[in-house]
């Protein structure tokens, strides 16, 4: 196994998550690694294109985010994780794999469960950041 520096652990706060974050910390343990907490808020409210978001939910992804940040931070701390976190608003595996590059991330740690038809094995989220990615990708098997 290579030798990862910058270790980045996307989350979606789930109960399932937990399985997830705890891979996240082995590893980073084990590589002596620093570690970076991502949360994506989805866009609430998108026109047919499913990528712009429509002026009066941004007020509503605004107050998850903050959400989300206040989330993260409790998290950093209850685990004494010393990590940097990140909440972006916008399409998971682009905000993902965007925020892994913009930083030197050589590990993106996510979580996996399967639904139905091609994304049986990998969630969407995953899946996208599976080949968009340009550093190596753990995704972690949950259940749901």
């Amino acid at each position: 196994m290579a030798n990862y520096q910058h270790i980045l652990l996307a989350t979606d706060f789930s109960d399932e998550s937990e399985r997830v974050v705890n891979k996240a910390i082995e590893l980073v343990q084990q590589n002596g690694a620093r570690l970076s907490l991502i949360h994506i808020v989805e866009y609430t409210g998108t026109i047919y294109t499913g990528e712009i978001p429509l002026p009066e939910t941004l007020d509503i992804d605004q107050e998850l985010a903050a959400q989300a940040e206040a989330k993260l931070k409790s998290m950093n701390e209850e685990k004494n994780l010393g990590a940097t976190s990140h909440v972006e608003i916008g399409i998971p595996k682009k905000e993902i794999t965007r925020i892994a590059e913009e930083n030197g991330v050589d590990l993106i740690v996510i979580g996996s469960h399967g639904k139905h038809g091609l994304q049986l094995l990998l969630g969407s989220t995953a899946n996208g950041v599976l080949h968009l990615a340009k550093c190596d990708v753990l995704a972690v098997r949950v259940e749901k």
